[in-house]
């Protein structure tokens, strides 16, 4: 049927239900001109917005509801300059130890606002699970063809801890913390024993699940070898390639 409080072309719907523990019950359902269905008032309120006024309309029949109207009149009358939401209630009003609410007007511009709760308890940082690399055992990454991509292996001096936890494990744990951690990357402080003893303890969850790393000057020295050999290596190879294009050119 037509429902006449809503905007025209709004209908209104009754079901009786036949089974079931709520046998006899009557649902009430609400369509738009375009054929949505709602079936609560908040979810009306939330499609119409500001353009149709939901304070005294009674969900149930349809229609709206005198009790509602005066009690919504009375409150406006006695809070002035408080908007009155969809569902009857007051926003803002500070609940203090006096008898009378007082309404508060909200700036959220200012930098330095923080709510109760960041003074309070920290930061609202989500906590990161312990383990999480395990979800992964098993996964391997393929080329277009279906073929398995090589795995890499750990360098010498990087051990996996934690509870069966194998290389492939550890060095996924490795390269996630190489792409998102801005903080050095330095492997578990705490020593082994203890981490076999109670790992879901002492297992640093923002470090990955390898020892802790130890690098000489002799190791950046020879890394800096490797890479300046590639380099120059590089460089022959372009060398030789432009003097091919030239000969072919000519």
């Amino acid at each position: 049927m037509e429902c006449k409080v809503l905007p025209e072309g709004w209908k209104r719907e009754e079901v009786s239900r036949k089974t079931g523990l709520s046998t006899g019950k009557t649902e009430v359902y609400y369509y738009s001109p375009d054929g949505t269905k709602f079936r609560s008032k908040p979810q009306l309120a939330k499609y119409l917005g500001d353009s149709v006024d939901l304070t005294s309309f009674d969900y149930r029949t349809g229609k709206i509801n005198a009790l509602l109207l005066r009690k919504n009149k009375n409150l406006k009358d006695n809070i002035k300059g408080v908007r009155i939401n969809d569902f009857g209630s007051s926003l803002p009003v500070r609940r203090t130890a006096a008898i009378c609410k007082q309404p508060v007007t909200i700036i959220k511009t200012h930098t330095g606002n923080k709510c109760k709760h960041d003074l309070k308890h920290g930061s609202n940082d989500k906590p990161k699970q312990v383990f999480w690399e395990k979800r992964l055992e098993g996964l391997r990454a393929t080329y277009s063809n279906q073929e398995f991509y090589e795995n890499f292996d750990l360098p010498k001096n990087m051990k996996p801890v934690g509870p069966n936890v194998g290389n492939d494990t550890a060095l996924r744990s490795v390269a996630t913390a190489l792409h998102l951690h801005v903080k050095p990357i330095t492997g578990q402080t705490a020593a082994r024993s203890v981490l076999d003893k109670n790992p879901g303890v002492f297992i640093d969850p923002r470090q990955p699940l390898i020892a802790p790393i130890v690098i000489t000057d002799e190791e950046i020295k020879r890394q800096e070898e490797r890479v300046n050999n590639l380099r120059r290596k590089a460089s022959i190879a372009v060398n030789d390639y432009e003097k091919c294009l030239d000969s072919v050119a000519d």
